[in-house]
């Protein structure tokens, strides 16, 4: 493996390591909204109780994921310096602005709920409650709106002067589509990861037949939420894939598997078996249609195959080497006003030249064969994308499902009497993560071989390293991470097992397990 490669596997393992942490986060903080809204309402200390129990695995959350984040923007300098040279303008002020929503905003919050009950009232500290769940999204929108300016990055051009990306609309790259709608689809996610978090915990507390009416009505949050939340996530992942058919064509190919270009409307394939040494997908079940639908929102207009993108690259990149030889007719006489012209004409196509320059440094000189393959680099890894999709997908739809179990059993005060549907409820915890996980594999590996779709290949972002020093930086982090990850399961498990009368420091009033028992 060189630089290139262990540069992002690092920062894969870092991003998913990370991950693991953030929808929780975002999950849990609006159910703590929720949840005291609930007490200022009622005016129940039952309530206050519940707030104050979920509250200390909140915290126990953010705490690592703030720790696993802070090195990851560290990367960009050590693993990433010419990609942090060559965009540094645009990406830096979102990561900036999210730096102040997570250390300075954020942090103020979370002191203000854990050490502000006695001090405010109900109506501030549920103010607080809801700035923190408010500042946690916040801080999720910024780094959603630099990664979707490297989905899509609109609102910048290519200063043939200081040979870098430079801001030209700031508002086009916040209200990048690409970027919006990466946001609402992942904060969502992080709601269902909250919900079947509260849902299963609450579960095997009924379980147990310990914290009944604690698990009785977090349950019943839980469910609620979750359910709007899972529908939110289906709905704005249909969302997520128009846009990414206008932006990110290879990448819907990838999912596809979809090697040759089908007459519209596309059907989606439901199952298959990807067969790359004869680019065809076998034993396929299709759903008429519902690609074409999904993507193009139309009946008429074709989902281009991965072969047709393919000869498109190469189209591109023949435009493109036009820009690159002209930008080096500028670096020798930067007055040259043809070159400057002819430059601006080609200008959109120069990234594609740049893929080049894996194959072969001297990419003016570049044959039929390295254009080739340069254009077949543009394909991303089809069978990873094939499944992480249909995986994350189909654990969607289940998610639906449960929810709205939970949802039915809760209105009808019979939560507790189904003890396999309180199995199942438990065993799903690690579910939403898997999904989460895979959205993000989808989302990151499927825009391949760009660290910036269209402008940067990601082989030219890297910094100037050995092999040895990633190797032991990667090392290093995967060793700490997984200690701050068995740290937060030790501490989670552990206040878990404890239940609200440890975390609070009083007995919290439960009526008789018998009910329950009966139920058994």
């Amino acid at each position: 493996m060189d630089v290139v490669e262990l540069s992002r596997l690092q920062f894969a393992a870092t991003a998913l390591y990370h991950f693991l942490f953030v929808p929780l986060t975002l999950g849990l903080s609006i159910i703590l909204g929720i949840m005291e809204t609930v007490y200022v309402m009622t005016g129940r200390e039952i309530w206050r109780d519940i707030v104050k129990f979920w509250g200390v695995l909140f915290g126990i959350n953010f705490a690592m994921g703030v720790a696993t984040g802070i090195t990851m923007e560290f990367q960009f300098g050590t693993n990433w310096a010419y990609y942090s040279q060559y965009v540094g303008d645009i990406f830096g002020a979102p990561l900036a602005i999210e730096g102040l929503m997570a250390f300075f905003l954020e942090a103020t919050l979370v002191g203000l709920f854990f050490f502000g009950w006695n001090k405010l009232s109900r109506v501030q500290h549920l103010g607080v409650t809801w700035g923190l769940a408010m500042g946690t999204n916040l801080s999720a929108l910024w780094i959603l709106i630099a990664n979707g300016w490297m989905q899509n990055p609109t609102g910048a051009a290519f200063n043939v002067d200081t040979m870098r990306m430079e801001v030209t609309d700031f508002m086009a790259v916040l209200f990048n589509p690409v970027a919006q709608d990466k946001f609402v689809h992942t904060v969502s996610a992080g709601y269902v990861v909250g919900s079947v978090f509260v849902l299963a915990i609450s579960a095997w507390y009924l379980l147990k037949g310990r914290h009944v009416e604690l698990a009785r009505r977090s349950m019943t949050v839980a469910a609620s939420f979750g359910l709007a939340s899972a529908l939110s996530v289906v709905v704005l992942g249909d969302e997520s894939g128009y846009t990414a058919g206008e932006h990110q064509k290879m990448k819907i190919a990838a999912i596809e598997a979809m090697w040759e270009t089908e007459p519209a409307p596309a059907s989606f394939t439901l199952f298959g078996l990807p067969n790359l040494k004869d680019h065809k997908t076998e034993y396929e079940i299709k759903i008429p249609w519902a690609l074409g639908l999904i993507v193009t929102r139309s009946t008429d207009q074709e989902v281009s195959g991965i072969h047709q993108l393919v000869d498109h690259a190469k189209l591109r990149i023949d435009d493109g080497l036009i820009a690159y030889r002209a930008l080096q007719q500028i670096k020798a006489a930067p007055k040259d006003e043809a070159a400057r012209i002819t430059f601006e004409e080609h200008a959109g196509n120069l990234g594609y030249a740049l893929l080049l320059k894996r194959v072969r440094s001297d990419i003016e000189n570049a044959t039929p064969d390295d254009i080739q393959m340069a254009a077949d680099s543009t394909i991303p890894d089809v069978p990873v994308l094939f499944w992480s999709f249909r995986i994350m997908v189909g654990l969607g739809f289940y998610f639906i499902a449960l929810f709205a179990l939970a949802f039915y059993f809760s209105a009808k005060s019979r939560l507790d009497k189904y003890r396999s549907f309180l199995w199942v409820c438990f065993l799903t915890l690690p579910l939403p993560w898997i999904a989460a996980e895979l959205g993000w594999i989808v989302a990151e590996y499927g825009r391949q071989p760009w660290v910036i779709e269209g402008v940067l290949p990601t082989h030219l972002g890297v910094s100037s390293t050995s092999v040895g020093n990633v190797w032991f930086s990667l090392m290093g982090f995967v060793v700490f991470y997984s200690s701050l990850l068995i740290a937060d399961l030790y501490l989670l498990q552990k206040y878990i097992r404890l239940g609200p009368d440890a975390t609070l420091g009083h007995a919290v009033a439960t009526p008789s397990n018998a009910a329950l028992q009966a139920g058994e």
